[in-house]
């Protein structure tokens, strides 16, 4: 059961967001949504470069750290944070893998991973498990890929 206060920042997220931009919610509140047995420690949206751009300006009034491009060993993307309600809210747009062979993966045709979930009246896009499966994969987070795996199993 996800806590109420997660449900209630998702809502004001989806209210702002719409359906007019590409993105979905991703990470732990997204998992836990689908079913798999994890606590959110946060609400991670997924999203085009555009995208985090206009999600820090329709949220202006909520943002701790600005949306800028940013680069760590594994991962890079547009990257920022929001606090809505006492929740960190992490935007991250064109989000790019390294890859084995030293190359960074193209960001994600989120379009083709996400499904659109109801929770509690609210229309909810989400990604797909078996997408996030293999992204934690890419990533080296090999327990969460397992984890993910289970679920999947089970979803079947």
């Amino acid at each position: 059961m996800v806590d109420q206060a997660y449900i209630g920042v998702l809502r004001k997220i989806c209210a702002r967001l719409g359906a007019d931009m590409n993105w979905a919610l991703t990470g732990s509140l997204s998992f836990a949504l689908q079913g798999v047995p994890v606590e959110p420690h946060d609400i991670d949206v997924q999203t085009d470069a555009a995208g985090a751009y206009e999600i820090e300006r329709r949220f202006s009034e909520f943002v701790t750290r600005k949306v800028a491009f940013f680069s760590a060993e594994r991962i890079r993307s547009h990257f920022g944070t929001l606090l809505i309600d006492g929740i960190t809210v992490e935007i991250m747009g064109d989000i790019e893998k390294l890859l084995e062979d030293g190359t960074w993966e193209k960001p994600p045709d989120l379009a083709a991973h996400r499904r659109i979930i109801d929770v509690q009246g609210i229309q909810v896009p989400i990604l797909s498990l078996e997408y996030e499966r293999q992204a934690y994969a890419k990533l080296g987070r090999v327990s969460t890929a397992r984890m993910l795996e289970k679920a999947e199993t089970q979803e079947s």
